[in-house]
């Protein structure tokens, strides 16, 4: 289905929550939302079952980071998936956001989930490693340019694989997000929902920008995930 009401990526837009002086109640039930929302709505599961399991292992802990962690939702539903099948892993969770970093840290974490007030090239300068790097929802907030920073980043830090997933624009996405978002009240769920849909980019975008090495691929019904797998 071609888009057409969103045939242009709205780069200009600013979600409400990354606002330093916005409501804090809102912004922290914002992060509440995200855990439920997100496993209905970003197919992780999938994508742990299909491309995250195969690699980890029941004696050796796998190291994951996480870019870009928000609340930690993604990082504590990896650990309970893992902990689940009998499989071992270390997850690191990194935000630039102080404010994200403090309410992941105030939930019930496993013990190998850890938080870090980080950018990913703070750790590549440190010439750290781990052996798989995901985000979520985070490539619409960056520039392209950034984006290409970003692939550098992980390409540095040494991964067997990184999935970035974000969100395919679409103007039917943008249509049935409208009775979700109405749902999440006392949030920035639905405004920066119908934000979030108008700033990503179509797949045919991401692939323009993705460099040698990296693919792009569309995860139904309107996901993109962009990868890096290492020889």
């Amino acid at each position: 289905m071609p888009t057409l009401f969103l045939s242009s990526r709205r780069e200009d837009l600013v979600e409400l929550m990354d606002d330093p002086e916005c409501d804090r109640e809102l912004l922290e039930n914002t992060y509440r939302w995200f855990e439920k929302l997100n496993p209905l709505l970003a197919r992780w599961r999938s994508v742990y079952c299909h491309r995250i399991r195969p690699l980890l292992d029941p004696t050796t802990s796998t190291r994951i980071l996480d870019v870009g962690c928000g609340g930690g939702d993604l990082a504590r539903q990896l650990a309970r998936w893992a902990a689940q099948d009998g499989l071992k892993a270390d997850i690191t969770g990194i935000d630039p956001d102080p404010r994200a970093i403090h309410f992941a840290q105030s939930r019930p974490n496993p013990d190998d989930v850890h938080f870090l007030e980080l950018h990913s090239a703070d750790l590549a300068r440190r010439n750290a490693t781990f052996d798989i790097i995901l985000s979520n929802h985070v490539l619409h907030h960056i520039k392209d340019e950034h984006l290409v920073g970003l692939m550098k980043d992980c390409e540095a830090l040494n991964a067997r694989l990184v999935i970035h997933n974000d969100i395919n624009r679409d103007d039917l996405a943008w249509l049935l997000f409208w009775p979700v978002g109405l749902v999440c009240r006392k949030s920035f769920i639905l405004s920066d929902g119908l934000r979030s849909i108008r700033r990503s980019r179509t797949a045919h975008e991401l692939d323009r920008i993705a460099q040698t090495g990296w693919s792009v691929e569309r995860l139904f019904p309107f996901r993109c995930l962009l990868i890096f797998e290492s020889e």
